[in-house]
């Protein structure tokens, strides 16, 4: 499958290593942990794991998302510690990865090794209009749970 866009990234340590798609089929790009040594993250602790890299997306219609890799999160509690990173199309600074053990072990994680997903998705600035109405719907203002269970 061709890109259809062009990401620029640049290595800011000799170490550090490209964003690479493991499969063909994958969507998101790996991530990898840029350390001097291993790093031991305890339970409920917060870190933030550099990857020594800058990326340089096309323009404003497209944007990088930083996603837990799901092997980490479902066999080692490892997750994002903000969800979702957003990676605006102007900031050229090191990915950087804040991640959180929601296990009751610590993990270590390794120089190098696979620690998130990025994305690139398109993206577009809403014009926000003020209303004093919104339509009806259905659903309406049914939050959390509204629509049931299965």
């Amino acid at each position: 499958m061709q890109p259809s866009k062009t990401v620029r990234y640049k290595l800011l340590d000799p170490r550090a290593k490209a964003p690479l798609y493991a499969t063909p089929g994958a969507a998101a790009a790996d991530l990898c942990a840029l350390l001097d040594e291993p790093l031991t993250i305890a339970p409920m602790q917060r870190v933030l794991v550099p990857t020594g890299l800058a990326i340089e997306l096309p323009g404003p219609d497209c944007v990088a998302l930083v996603y837990a890799r799901s092997g980490l999160s479902i066999k080692h509690g490892l997750c994002m510690a903000n969800g979702v990173g957003v990676i605006d199309s102007d900031y050229r600074g090191e990915l950087r990865v804040p991640m959180v053990n929601l296990s009751d072990a610590p993990y270590t994680v390794q120089p190098g090794e696979r620690v998130a997903q990025l994305c690139i998705a398109p993206v577009w600035q809403a014009a926000f209009v003020p209303a004093d109405t919104l339509t009806d719907t259905a659903r309406g203002a049914g939050g959390f749970g509204s629509t049931g269970t299965v």
